[in-house]
């Protein structure tokens, strides 16, 4: 049995709206805490500095390039070097220093905060069960899968959904002959907010696409198992 879209989506967005708390810091700064969650379990914090009438900054203050050299992270390495630049491309969001940045319009600033939000995610989810010792990522051991099966593809593509918001999807596999195009989503933590988001993003993206796009979500079970109801909802929305 399908889930109904429309349903699935107001009930994310309702979700979002409900638990998003947006508070003053100074004239010019204001910080909006997210629903959604680090690997600490922590929400997610962006700060919003007003540049000029109609210019925005926007930054996550460092704060996930901190916790993961913190936590040993490493992030060096020109495979995982290139996996970064590659997501935060896909974003539109740069690294300075150790904050992630992006600038917007008042007419795209919700756009723009999405798409810091998802960099965040995407960064912090990437890097949730790697060791500083390993040379790979999660992410590394799709690509990897893909290559040796001489499997096609395209990395961190940028679509935009029926609601306007763009989604990075990690891997596209072409259409052929024998197959429909398929988009591929790498998921290293399987958390309630981060399963929230892909199948809202599965659906927008469904919606405003043409055809018959399958869509897939490769879950990283090496050291937990995956939930049933993750596992139900991926299969009944997916």
């Amino acid at each position: 049995m399908s889930v109904d879209t429309d349903l699935l989506v107001n009930s994310y967005v309702s979700w979002l709206r409900n638990d998003i708390d947006a508070k003053a810091l100074s004239e010019t700064v204001s910080e909006l805490t997210t629903p959604f969650l680090d690997r600490h379990n922590d929400h997610l914090q962006i700060y919003a500095e007003r540049r000029s009438p109609d210019l925005f900054l926007l930054t996550d203050d460092g704060y996930i390039w901190s916790e993961l050299k913190s936590s040993g992270v490493e992030t060096r390495g020109s495979r995982r070097e290139e996996i970064v630049q590659s997501l935060l491309v896909g974003h539109g969001v740069r690294l300075e220093g150790h904050e992630l940045r992006t600038e917007a319009t008042s007419a795209e600033l919700g756009r723009k905060i999405h798409n810091l939000v998802q960099a965040m995610l995407s960064l912090d989810d990437m890097f949730v069960l790697a060791q500083p010792v390993l040379g790979h990522t999660f992410m590394h051991d799709v690509a990897d899968f893909l290559d040796k099966r001489e499997i096609r593809y395209t990395p961190a593509a940028k679509f935009t959904g029926k609601s306007g918001l763009d989604h990075l999807i990690n891997f596209v596999i072409p259409k052929s002959r024998r197959a429909p195009e398929r988009f591929v989503q790498v998921i290293n933590s399987p958390r309630r907010d981060l399963v929230q988001n892909l199948l809202f993003a599965v659906n927008d993206t469904r919606n405003a696409r043409q055809g018959d796009t399958e869509f897939y979500a490769i879950v990283n079970d090496s050291r937990r198992g995956v939930a049933a109801e993750v596992a139900s909802a991926f299969m009944h929305t997916m």
